[in-house]
């Protein structure tokens, strides 16, 4: 069985989808229509710089602290995933370079257990997709219910406007409008940002798993050329590792902001669900906002460790296949395959932090620890 209908793009679609939301058509701001551009800068500068910024010009200038913290919790996730797609978005040619290395890792899938192994990809991003639709969704609904069950006239976040809102009930449509349409864009930037790294790593791991397998099979069928076999698994093995740096490339500054963002929005949200309000909706906010802050990261750091796990133990696989009854290139090739592949293979944000789920906990911690200095200073 052939691998031709294996096909790992098709799971992009729903970011497909999403960019064409955000007004950034790859297909089309590479063909140069000018049209299509100048609607992509405006969409860009009224709600990926537009909106931080109103949120951040009233940072500290509200009227008590706990709309401080609410007003510094929306701030910081919307100027960190803004800051993320605009990273993302200055990166994107190399996507189409892990398209072709996933295009030659599909055409390479054949056989009951590897296809079997393939599959459970899907399974896994329904799941990962349910996840990010849970902790996103709450966010906004209730968001919507703390700005409707408000006991006065108000925004839905605490912002600046060059006008007065309060002077018309145009101006109050206005500019709950506007924060309606922001924070809808920045939820689904933050989608793209957050589920594409994610998605990735999952299929570099399970194409490192299916090569482990292929790996072991090799010399098994005794109609097959195994040195040959050899020569096409160590092609897959550097077609993987070129995916794994350039996807490590693409998520490494990124990563790191994410990390950071989460770190600080989970103790803020935290903070506030504690001490600082008795509005139950206000409440109910800062609880699924700190959720999401912490749950955002996880798909990214479990897939990042399954990934090394599996780059890991290829070098068992080498010598798991029947390689005593082969000529001495094969085993050759087979040692020089085994010596690259200890190589360690970890995703690192900006060279520092591996994203893995040992940065996943250890970003709790940090959590905790500003959590901490918070009720020292009170």
């Amino acid at each position: 069985m052939s691998g031709s209908n294996i096909n790992s793009l098709s799971h992009f679609q729903s970011h497909r989808y999403a960019l064409m939301m955000l007004f950034f058509d790859p297909k089309k701001l590479e063909a140069g229509e000018g049209v299509y551009i100048c609607g992509t800068i405006i969409v860009s500068l009224l709600f990926s710089l537009g909106f931080p910024l109103h949120l951040g010009m009233k940072l500290f200038r509200n009227e008590t602290r706990n709309q401080n913290m609410l007003n510094l919790g929306t701030f910081l996730p919307c100027l960190g995933a803004s800051s993320k797609f605009i990273i993302y978005a200055l990166n994107f040619g190399k996507v189409r370079r892990m398209e072709e290395l996933l295009r030659l890792l599909d055409q390479r899938v054949s056989g009951h257990k590897q296809r079997s192994i393939y599959a459970q990809v899907r399974t896994r991003l329904r799941v990962m997709v349910g996840l990010f639709i849970g902790i996103y969704a709450p966010c906004g609904i209730t968001a919507v219910m703390m700005f409707l069950f408000a006991e006065e006239r108000s925004l839905m976040y605490y912002a600046w406007f060059p006008f007065d809102w309060k002077s018309s009930f145009v101006s109050y449509c206005l500019a709950n409008g506007y924060q309606s349409a922001g924070i809808s864009y920045q939820l689904v930037q933050n989608y793209v940002n957050d589920c594409f790294p994610a998605l990735v790593l999952c299929l570099v791991a399970a194409h490192a798993k299916i090569l482990y397998c292929r790996l072991e099979e090799i010399g098994e069928n005794p109609l097959q050329n195994a040195e040959r076999e050899l020569e096409k698994c160590i092609t897959d093995h550097k077609n993987l590792l070129e995916l794994f740096r350039i996807t490590e490339a693409f998520m490494s500054f990124p990563m790191a902001i994410q990390f950071l963002c989460s770190a600080v929005n989970s103790c803020l949200g935290i903070a506030s669900f504690l001490f600082s309000t008795d509005e139950p909706m206000v409440r109910a906010y800062s609880l699924c906002y700190t959720l999401a802050m912490i749950l955002q990261i996880f798909p990214c750091c479990y897939f990042g460790t399954e990934s090394e796990f599996w780059f890991g133990r290829l070098h068992y696989a080498a010598f798991s296949c029947n390689w005593l009854i082969q000529e001495r290139s094969f085993k050759r090739k087979l040692m020089l395959f085994v010596e690259r592949s200890l190589k360690s293979s970890t995703a690192m944000a900006c060279g520092m932090v591996s994203v893995s789920l040992m940065t996943f906990f250890a970003t709790l911690k940090f959590a905790y620890s500003l959590f901490t200095i918070i009720l020292r200073i009170d």
